[in-house]
């Protein structure tokens, strides 16, 4: 009982010295691994890198800990931070304060959600997200997450558009122009030391070497290269007015989104008091600061009354379109002032002075780098505006274990990010079963999925209390944990002590690490998630998996960076394709064939008894199905003129609920009254139970209902036969239609 509440118990049954040896040389080699591809992934999902450091931290202990796989290595993982960036950047500014605030509370809530099904053993739910969804939805993940590495790998900054391909073209089109070649050196470098090694040692850390060489040249090449300067010696009039414009976007940004905030409770209260009056009556346009003061003045009502939530909700609409239109404010200063190439003079007296390109003033000599203007999410200090001539470095990040904090989640957040929880619950945890189970067909050990949900449920709940974006079990550091010696899940206890200690003593070596480097780093992952292979798999096996694969890889493309939609598009239309199977299942009429066995006589091209039909019915006989199968043999006894005895194989009946077992009384019924004599086989003892229990057995007749349909065809063959003569009877001797048609033609 100890060790089902406290899985980890266990790891310690006969566990020794060696085993004790193997599991840190493991905990060691993954923690290599996993420091540079946490600082990577934490930049794609749009948040500082410390924070992958993080979800690094404590996430992995504890689903080792808690989780059924001793072997899984958990933490962040690259499609899981790609999900996490497109549900957050609809809500707030990558980096910024808000948006790590979303991205910790969405850890929180994947993480919930996750051990709710656990708890509940619910995580069967998984399979709504079938296997061509996923397969078309990796493929296409796989190369957006390649492709949005561009601008980093380049040495680019552009403005991100509402589609992906949109911001890839704009990429492209900064690099023709301004491409910085020691970022794009540095960033190939990367990909060939990776990918050489790789090939060379594969069970070698490759990143490591990578990263140490990378930020070693960095650091000799001075490949950062920022300076700060005062508006004043920015001598481009545009650039004033482009900062102010983009301060003022910002502070009003603020002030609009805490008079938002300030209205959502308010605005529970007052339908709480209502009986939930209309949540989505907002209002038009000519929006303006003054909104702003009405806002607040609404809020410092005292008494709620139901009339006013009609008002209060046209306030918050209003608010939701203003704060959208400072955001695109402040994007376009941002962009436009990102756009701008400087040239810089260095004067006698030690001060710098920079020029736009090609607008030197005469005589002054250009120190021959360019120059752009850092732009962040914080405003301009016009005393210290920081201008970069280099390449873009990982920089400072903060020594120090996270600190405990109570993510700050309300309603409106809980609602915002529920979908995308939901959608990141499911593929984090079926990528983690996928590779648990692979763990477990290798060593031998006992699975339990739902344990296993709990412990990643748990690990995202945890993380989110130190500050932990949402985390999933990784394939490539499971397969380094596995080739490294990995024996217990104390393997990951180690890998999380090797990166606290990072984060104490060691984070000051990371500062001269390129992003491009990491960019590298993301590129060189997510390769081995394209699989053309799969979706030609899923084709062959089915068309319709096949073109569920192939629409959920355009679907996923074409909303991207909305990840979340192009999925949904894929589920919704497995669940569409199941419901029609459903309600359609395969219904055939069968034949002797030359196996023995009986078969669907239009597909082999069999002859047919003129006297006996014999009807195969597959699937479950429930409501959505039984008219399907009552119009389907009552075209086929129409069809057959000289028809006397219907068989009806029920083998494949696995399921008869109340609506199935009153079709199958009026069909008898209607049948018999027809003079059509009607008998049954293959009757599973579920299906027997429920006839028995509604005594549908009893009218059917026991001597109509036969185990095998040899034994039926044989028990009413004679009588079906009474007045004709019929010598080759399909149904007790081959006779194939081609044959017969030979036989005719040559009379």
């Amino acid at each position: 009982m100890l060790n089902r509440i406290f899985p980890f118990l266990a790891w310690f049954e006969r566990y020794d010295a060696v085993s004790l040896r193997a599991d840190l040389l493991a905990g060691l080699t993954v923690a290599l691994v996993l420091i540079p591809q946490s600082m990577a992934y934490a930049q794609l999902a749009g948040l500082p890198v410390h924070y992958g450091l993080y979800a690094a931290f404590l996430p992995p202990l504890v689903a080792a800990l808690f989780g059924s796989s001793p072997q899984l290595a958990t933490g962040p993982v690259v499609v899981v931070s790609m999900m996490t960036a497109a549900a957050l950047d609809p809500l707030a500014t990558a980096g910024s304060e808000p948006y790590v605030a979303y991205a910790i509370c969405l850890a929180l809530i994947v993480g919930g959600f996750q051990f709710l099904l656990g708890l509940l053993k619910l995580g069967v739910v998984v399979n709504f997200l079938s296997h061509p969804v996923v397969i078309g939805f990796t493929n296409a993940a796989a190369i957006i997450i390649a492709t949005s590495q561009l601008p980093a790998l380049l040495g680019v900054s552009v403005e991100k558009s509402d589609h992906h391909y949109e911001t890839v073209y704009r990429a492209i089109m900064a690099a023709t122009s301004h491409l910085h070649w020691p970022t794009l050196a540095l960033g190939v470098f990367a990909l060939g030391v990776m990918a050489g090694l790789k090939t060379l040692y594969p069970r070698f850390p490759c990143i490591v070497v990578a990263v140490v060489a990378s930020a070693l040249i960095s650091w000799a090449i001075g490949f950062e290269n920022n300076y700060n300067s005062a508006v004043a010696n920015i001598h481009a009039p545009e650039v004033e007015p482009l900062l102010d414009k983009f301060n003022s976007a910002r502070d009003a940004t603020h002030q609009a989104a805490e008079v938002r905030a300030r209205l959502n409770p308010l605005i529970s209260a007052a339908e709480g008091w209502g009986g939930g009056t209309c949540t989505s009556c907002h209002a038009h346009r000519e929006v303006s600061l003054t909104l702003v003061d009405s806002g607040r003045a609404a809020v410092d009502e005292k008494a709620v009354s139901t009339g006013n939530v009609l008002r209060l909700h046209a306030r918050a609409g209003l608010l939701n379109q203003y704060l959208d239109e400072l955001r695109a404010v402040a994007s376009s200063a941002r962009e436009s002032i990102r756009k701008i190439p400087f040239e810089a003079v260095r004067e006698a007296d030690g001060s710098v002075h920079f020029y736009p390109q090609g607008r030197l003033p005469n005589g002054q000599q250009s120190d021959g780098n360019r120059w752009y203007i850092k732009v962040g999410d914080r405003n301009f200090d016009k005393q210290k505006i920081t201008l970069a001539g280099g390449g873009t470095v990982v920089g400072s990040i903060p020594s120090g274990l996270p600190s405990i904090q109570v993510p700050k989640l309300n309603l409106s957040i809980f609602l915002s990010l529920l979908a995308s929880a939901v959608i990141i619950s499911l593929l984090g945890f079926m990528e983690a079963i996928s590779i648990a189970k692979a763990i477990a067909a290798r060593t031998g050990q006992q699975l339990d999925p739902s344990r296993e949900l709990m412990g990643q449920g748990l690990a995202n709940i945890a993380g989110a209390f130190t500050q932990s974006y949402a985390v999933s079990g990784s394939f490539s550091r499971s397969a380094v944990n596995i080739q490294a010696g990995a024996v217990s899940g104390l393997s990951s206890v180690f890998t999380s002590g090797v990166v606290a200690v990072a984060l104490l003593y060691f984070t000051p070596l990371l500062y001269h690490l390129p992003q491009s480097v990491l960019a590298a780093i993301i590129m060189m992952a997510v390769a081995g998630l394209i699989n053309v292979k799969g979706i030609v798999h899923a084709w062959r096996a089915q068309r319709r998996d096949g073109i569920i694969a192939i629409i959920s890889f355009v679907t996923t493309l074409a909303f991207a960076p909305h990840l979340d939609k192009g999925i949904m598009v894929g589920v919704g239309l497995s669940v569409l394709l199941f419901l029609r199977r459903a309600m359609r299942p395969k219904i055939a009429e069968l034949s002797l064939h030359a196996d023995g066995a009986f078969h669907d006589a239009v597909r082999f091209r069999l002859s047919q008894c003129r006297r006996i039909a014999v009807i195969r019915f597959d699937g479950p006989l429930f409501f959505a199905s039984t008219g399907y199968l009552e119009e389907e043999v009552r075209e086929r006894v129409a069809a057959l003129p000289e028809l006397r005895q219907i068989i009806i194989m029920a083998n494949g009946i696995s399921e008869l609920d109340a609506s199935g077992e009153e079709m199958l009384s009026l069909m008898l019924d209607r049948l018999r009254a027809a003079g059509y004599k009607v008998a049954f086989s293959g009757f599973s003892e579920h299906v027997l139970d429920v006839l028995h229990r509604t005594h549908l057995y009893e009218k059917i007749g026991a001597e109509n209902i036969y185990p095998l349909l040899s034994v039926a065809i044989d028990a009413v063959h004679t009588a079906a036969h009474e007045d004709i003569l019929e010598t080759d009877c399909p149904l007790k001797k081959v006779v194939q239609m081609e044959m017969l048609g030979r036989a005719f033609s040559r009379r």
